[in-house]
């Protein structure tokens, strides 16, 4: 016995050490790194401010996890993002633990090392966003529901499947694509008997009662605020002002995978499923993984054909897909395949990192554009409370994008409050149309001096129509790069006494410049 516990040992250490190295690189680029928040990260350090069960765009995990670690470390950027680090680092040892207990310690160890080598997963792990709390719930899901098919004792099964729904229910309160998971198991129960057997009336209560009383108070809050989570999430997937039916876009999201899970590790899953129809011959353990992996892709490439669809929007299915993976190419005895798949994906990284790090390379190797997004918000913040500064009298500073609201909001923290004018936003619809236009309306009540912001000069000419005065229009820049360079464009308004919508409609979008 001692004999076979020894070589899991081994293969559990290697993981532990592999997820260690590998969150040691993340939080030294992380504290390295000059690269700013985005706009989304701005985004969500601002709610973290105002600790709550929902939030206009997306269920609290990720603000309730930006709050514990600024508590900790302070406002900056790396305690920002912090959390991310540590999701994805658990989520790669609970990939270790489904992989061991489903096909061995050898797999488990693949598993972790796939998982955490990931592509799509390197990114995730270096940015505040929802995908890394997200998939870390998801992996303690799975886990759970591997034990309970492995039929516990009757208490023990009521107590993990408890913990089914407590984990199930903290995924969604951390991104609603949670639901692959609830998709995957009715596909589960659909096609394996032992899958309906592993389930009693005891245990699904058990699940359904825990996850109830964790989603519960989002739910309520949702309610209360006329569902605004939800619309925004099928607003994201809506059909409107879009090209219907794009194969162009299908073949698109579906070449993207391939940078996001790996070129090696998607191929191998191609053919192993392939494999496993034309045999019609698929193990239990790799039939349930397949049903937690290919909805996701499945669903979100008819997406991305019958409207759009970003890459990541199939991330629910990485891990159990990583384990897939690495369980058919340890049975396929594809050592060299394997290797080649870590030593590509470690280069990857590597050079993630060191990009990360030294934004400089990525520039060097035609990789700035993925970065602008990341660049100079604190130079345009500046830019703009710096205007403000010299304008007496004002009563508020107003934008008319909800990027450069939470920008300003997180660059200018330390400036905005106390006497400064509040930040607000300018509406170009009736109504608002995100958070940042709910939460901080320019109205005519603050509307008497204000500092309009056109970004990049978009819709300044239907702005300065709100005014009954316009005055002292200043355009400023910042580069980015050596090739791009963000504007913004600042008048003076006065007056505020917004025009009915439908009079403004003949306006140019991006008037001609002064």
């Amino acid at each position: 016995m001692s004999q076979s516990l020894k070589p899991q040992g081994t293969e559990l250490r290697a993981a532990v050490l592999l997820t260690l190295a590998l969150a040691f690189a993340r939080l030294v680029a992380l504290f390295k790194s000059p690269l700013e928040l985005y706009p989304d990260e701005a985004q969500y350090w601002l709610w973290s401010r105002t600790l709550d069960f929902g939030y206009y765009s997306k269920p609290p995990v990720i603000a309730w996890s930006i709050w514990a670690t600024t508590a900790l470390g302070g406002d900056t950027e790396p305690w920002v993002r912090l959390s991310a680090v540590l999701f994805q680092a658990g989520a790669a040892l609970v990939a270790f633990l489904i992989g061991r207990r489903l096909y061995g310690a050898a797999t488990g160890l693949a598993a972790a090392a796939l998982y955490g080598l990931m592509p799509g997963v390197q990114l995730s792990a270096l940015v505040a966003a929802t995908d890394a709390p997200l998939l870390f719930f998801l992996s303690l899901t799975i886990l759970a529901y591997v034990i309970l098919l492995g039929g516990p004792a009757r208490r023990v099964a009521v107590a993990v499947a408890m913990g089914l729904g407590a984990a199930l229910g903290l995924a969604f309160l951390s991104k609603y694509a949670a639901v692959y998971f609830v998709i995957g198991l009715i596909l589960h129960l659909a096609v394996s008997k032992t899958a309906r057997a592993a389930w009693s009336l005891p245990t699904a209560a058990a699940a359904a009662l825990a996850f109830a009383v964790i989603v519960a108070p989002n739910v309520f809050w949702n309610a209360a605020h006329g569902f605004a989570t939800l619309q925004h999430t099928a607003a994201n997937a809506a059909w409107n002002g879009v090209q219907l039916f794009n194969l162009a876009a299908a073949g698109a999201f579906l070449a993207s995978q391939f940078g996001v899970f790996g070129p090696i590790p998607l191929g191998a899953l191609i053919a192993g499923t392939a494999l496993a129809i034309l045999r019609r011959r698929l193990s239990a353990h790799d039939l349930m993984l397949l049903c937690f992996t290919l909805p996701p892709l499945v669903i979100v490439t008819a997406q991305a054909f019958i409207s759009r669809a970003n890459a990541n929007w199939s991330g629910a299915g990485y891990l159990a897909g990583a384990i897939l993976v690495a369980a058919w190419l340890v049975r396929w005895r594809a050592r060299r395949l394997l290797i080649a798949a870590l030593a590509i994906q470690a280069a990857l990284a590597a050079f993630f990192l060191v990009g990360v790090v030294s934004p400089s390379v990525a520039d060097k190797a035609g990789l700035s554009n993925g970065l602008k997004r990341a660049r100079g918000w604190s130079e345009t913040t500046d830019l703009i409370l710096n205007r403000a500064e010299r304008e007496p009298g004002l009563t508020a500073i107003a934008v008319n994008n909800r990027f450069l609201f939470y920008a300003v909001s997180y660059y200018g923290r330390d400036r905005l409050g106390g006497e400064a004018p509040p930040l607000v936003s300018w509406l170009l619809m009736d109504g608002p149309r995100n958070q940042a236009e709910t939460a901080a309306p320019l109205t005519p009540t603050i509307g008497q001096r204000v500092l309009m912001v056109s970004y990049e000069g978009w819709r300044r000419a239907e702005m300065e129509a709100d005014f009954a005065k316009a005055r002292d229009l200043e355009i400023g820049s910042v580069w980015l790069d050596r090739r791009h360079k963000r504007k913004v464009e600042m008048f003076v308004g006065q007056g505020f006494a917004p025009r009915p919508r439908n009079a403004l409609s003949g306006l140019p979008d991006r008037p001609t410049p002064p």
